[in-house]
């Protein structure tokens, strides 16, 4: 069983990098929004010499923060997840050191022609979890609706200038009307398509790489374990 530090402890004390994220970073922010943050902390390297490893990810300690230990957000960053590569590109940095500042700069590595795959993926399971909730008499759910569109739009421009921007511009308006359920259901529905059509587009004449940077990732990540076990690590 893992008796290091506790979870939270690991995140207060080895935070390499936190952020805002939610509506707050999306330009979608109204005067209820939560404020909803992400992180990635450092798990020292003699964490991991013992069977039992560190968490690869903890809750807390503020409300709504949720953290990743760095293998663990590279890992998923490789597999062009959309949630890793949005906190990324956060432009409300909260908390940020010199790995960080490294992690940030080598974002451009995880960022590949895959994110097609992972985030048109995410939107299907995400539409047929909306369709499903569409019953007599109840109203459809309206915010994840919002945030939905918002995904897809995010994959298209993507995919068409290389750049990851996650403040939604002048398509604000928009999508809150979406939130506020002024848009019907079907509309809704029939720009979800489009979006999707427009992102199959952009996919075939997109600036980015076929796939992520692995071995640039995994050798900043030997780096920075080597530089936390004050020695010697791995080598190819």
């Amino acid at each position: 069983m893992y008796s290091g530090p506790a979870p939270e402890q690991l995140v207060r004390d080895h935070t390499v990098y936190s952020c805002v994220m939610g509506s707050r970073a999306f330009g979608l922010a109204t005067g209820d929004s939560d404020t909803d943050r992400r992180g990635v902390f450092l798990a020292p390297t003699s964490l991991f010499w013992r069977f039992d490893k560190p968490p690869a990810h903890a809750e807390g300690p503020l409300p709504e923060q949720f953290s990743w230990e760095l293998e663990r957000f590279c890992e998923l960053g490789l597999r062009a997840n959309p949630n890793i590569l949005e906190v990324l590109y956060s432009p409300l940095v909260e908390r940020i050191d010199d790995t960080g500042r490294e992690l940030l700069a080598l974002r451009g590595a995880f960022v590949s022609r895959e994110v097609h795959r992972t985030f048109v993926q995410y939107a299907h399971g995400q539409h047929r979890k909306l369709t499903a909730s569409l019953r007599p008499g109840h109203e459809p759910r309206w915010k994840p609706a919002m945030h939905l569109l918002r995904l897809l739009l995010c994959c298209r421009d993507l995919l068409r200038s290389g750049e990851l921007v996650l403040d939604v511009g002048e398509e604000r308006e928009g999508l809150l009307a979406v939130r506020r359920g002024e848009v019907p259901w079907p509309r809704v529905e029939a720009r979800l398509a489009e979006l999707v059509a427009e992102a199959d587009q952009a996919l075939t004449r997109s600036p980015l790489p076929e796939a992520a940077d692995r071995a640039r990732v995994e050798d900043f990540l030997v780096r920075v374990r080597r530089a936390s076990a004050g020695g010697p690590g791995p080598r190819a």
